[in-house]
């Protein structure tokens, strides 16, 4: 019978002895393998249950209580134990049989919370938002840019337990990765927990090369001929998308560098050299966010700026034909005066002569605006 073949059993008891009885279930039950990539087949929030020994991917035998005893009392190899969005419910038997503080087991089922590194006794627990950068064809006032979602990790001597949450983040490919270096995969947990780091700080870069992009369309829409009528809700909407990236990555500063710098049990000290490593290139992506913010900022002045430039430029043509329009209409209206005596009235030429007066005068407001720039 497998290790996780009773998993879902498991979740659904509350104390150790409930969960002895599930060994015995498991000699009358058909073997479930949990251990494949897929979701669990028995629709619980199991989605992966693997036991390592030497850094090498070990066969599951019996249920999780034996497998969990076998590696305790051996004295080496750890358990990975990863879980999407469970329920309270299925959480229980494993925060039990894991001896996981109420708090931190607490905070893995309900989700939503910052970045952090917590210890609680004999174990570690550190909170990572993950994101997932949201394809579309045109960035709109509306556009969704960055998705979020969160990744929790108990980590203890010889067990580690991912809790997933959202839609996208998931670890099988690099579970598959850690398999393939061994020597890495053997110092222990601390070594998983280095790679989900990694490979969540890795994606903060992948999404901010491609928020990039949209920011670079922005700043050319804007700059180009027609920039002044530019939708200034493009640029509103990527500063709350970065605001969203930014809250994911700048909590995660603190935890990185106590994991980096600050001695923990849990922690092998060949790792802490690699989350230094981590969070350089988190510190990397801190300063591309705070540089996007002030683009955007600058982005959105140039922006009202040209609107400002252009509506002056309309003002100034409308001032200009008004000025231009005043000429016939006071020569007009000096004729349309109802007055007995007036000069030029019985002239031959008169009426010629006003017009092309008239002419003179718009024809030289019209040149002495176009020289000016206002037309």
């Amino acid at each position: 019978m497998s290790m996780a073949g009773n998993l879902r059993k498991v979740t659904n008891l509350g104390t150790v002895g409930g969960l002895r009885k599930v060994a015995r279930l498991a000699r009358r039950r058909s073997r479930v393998d949990l251990s494949h990539p897929a979701r669990s087949p028995l629709g619980s929030s199991v989605v992966n249950c693997v036991v390592y020994r030497d850094g090498v991917r070990a066969p599951a035998e019996g249920s999780l209580v034996d497998t969990v005893e076998r590696v305790r009392r051996r004295g080496h190899g750890f358990v990975w134990l990863g879980l999407h969005e469970p329920t309270d419910q299925e959480f229980t038997g494993i925060a039990d049989l894991f001896d996981l503080h109420p708090l931190a087991v607490e905070d893995a089922v309900e989700a939503h919370q910052r970045p952090k590194l917590e210890r609680y006794g004999e174990t570690l627990f550190a909170v990572f938002k993950t994101v997932c950068y949201v394809e579309h064809e045109e960035l709109t006032a509306t556009s969704e840019v960055v998705d979020t979602g969160e990744i929790m990790v108990f980590v203890g001597q010889d067990f580690v337990i991912t809790v997933r949450h959202g839609r996208h983040g998931s670890l099988g490919p690099l579970r598959e990765e850690l398999e393939s270096d061994p020597q890495q995969l053997a110092k222990g947990p601390s070594a998983v927990l280095h790679a989900i780091a990694d490979h969540v700080v890795d994606d903060y870069l992948t999404v901010i090369d491609s928020v990039q992009s949209d920011i670079d369309q922005v700043e050319t829409d804007v700059f180009a001929e027609t920039g002044a009528r530019a939708d200034p809700g493009r640029i509103y909407q990527l500063k709350r998308e970065l605001l969203e990236l930014k809250r994911a990555v700048v909590p995660l500063t603190r935890p990185l560098e106590d994991l980096a710098t600050r001695p923990i049990r849990v922690v092998d000290p060949e790792i802490q050299a690699y989350f230094r490593d981590v969070s350089d290139h988190l510190l990397r992506a801190r300063e591309q966010i705070a540089a996007f913010d002030e683009l955007l900022n600058s982005i959105l002045q140039a922006h009202l700026a040209r609107v400002t430039v252009a509506q002056n430029e309309d003002m100034r043509k409308i001032t200009a034909w008004a000025a231009i329009v005043a000429v016939p209409t006071m020569v007009c209206g000096m004729y349309g005066m109802n007055f007995d005596h007036m000069p030029e009235l019985h002239w031959r030429y008169g009426y010629g002569m006003v017009m092309g007066v008239i002419a003179v005068a718009c024809l030289t407001l019209y040149r002495g605006f176009r020289r000016s720039g206002w037309l």
